[in-house]
């Protein structure tokens, strides 16, 4: 062992010094970035709290346009129901129409009219005829006795033409007695058309109705809304014609009434179903 020691230690000593090789060198850290195989500093890619705070949140903005929408529907019904509220007192008149009155159903025709004027011609014609040759007797043209008798027709003439004779032979008018007729109806409906009018023209307020009765802007009402906004219409309903125009303006407004009134009662229920006590309308207290 002696020897083997020597040896080993000879052999040491002769031997040149041992010398460390260079090895592989370690390998580095992962940093998360490498791993991702981005090579961006981590101060560009960190991301602030504040970047954060400044971006809008739709959300909000809807929350807030929300409430505004549903403050504008009441007002809106409010402003509704206030028109036709207006509208429906304006035009309440239009109610009191009689309708019997401004149709004048029993107005004489042209072919009444033409009878009572050719019995009327001949009784004037006839008794003419009969105070002809009565003057003639007169003259001594004719005989004495013809002349009795043509007085004596025409005295009976004229008295078939007296009103209450007349009523004995035939229950005919006259014809007298139908132009006194239309003159009392034209008469009453001009009469009737004032009342309706008022002071404030009716005709020409029931003119912004046609939001609910388009017919109402129709050219042939525009005379005869203009004489209502002067406060002179029913002087000027001189025929029958006339009058008959203005019924059926009426019941055009009447028909327009109908549908405000429905549009008010169907407004003004659903406002109090839905809670808006501004927009409903609010009944009068009594005396």
């Amino acid at each position: 062992m002696a020897e083997n020691a020597t040896t080993t230690l000879a052999a040491g000593v002769d031997s040149p010094p041992a010398q460390l090789r260079a090895g592989r060198p370690a390998d580095p850290l992962e940093t998360p970035l490498q791993e991702r195989g981005e090579g961006v500093d981590a101060d560009q890619t960190e991301v602030t709290p504040a970047d954060s705070d400044e971006q809008p949140d739709s959300s909000d903005a809807g929350a807030e346009d929300e409430p505004s929408t549903q403050d504008d529907e009441p007002r809106k019904a409010q402003s509704e129901l206030k028109n036709l509220r207006l509208m429906l007192r304006q035009c309440d008149r239009v109610l009191l129409m009689d309708f019997e009155l401004l149709s004048m159903a029993d107005w004489p025709d042209n072919y009444s009219m033409a009878q009572a004027r050719r019995s009327r011609d001949l009784w004037l014609l006839s008794a003419i005829v009969a105070a002809s040759v009565f003057l003639s007797g007169l003259t001594g043209m004719v005989p004495a006795w013809i002349a009795g008798g043509g007085f004596g027709i025409c005295v009976i003439i004229l008295l078939l033409g007296m009103p209450f004779i007349r009523t004995i032979y035939t229950n005919k008018p006259s014809y007298l007695d139908l132009v006194l007729k239309r003159q009392r109806m034209l008469n009453d409906a001009r009469k009737h058309a004032a009342h309706l009018e008022g002071a404030d023209g009716l005709a020409w307020q029931c003119a912004r109705m046609a939001r609910y009765n388009p017919t109402l802007r129709h050219g042939r009402f525009s005379d005869m809304i203009r004489l209502s906004e002067q406060r002179v219409l029913p002087r000027y309903l001189t025929k029958r014609e006339h009058v008959r125009l203005y019924l059926i303006y009426m019941l055009e407004a009447e028909r327009a009434y109908n549908k405000i009134q429905q549009a008010f009662f169907d407004g003004n229920q659903a406002a109090i179903d839905k809670g808006w006590q501004e927009a409903a309308a609010v009944p009068e207290p009594r005396a």
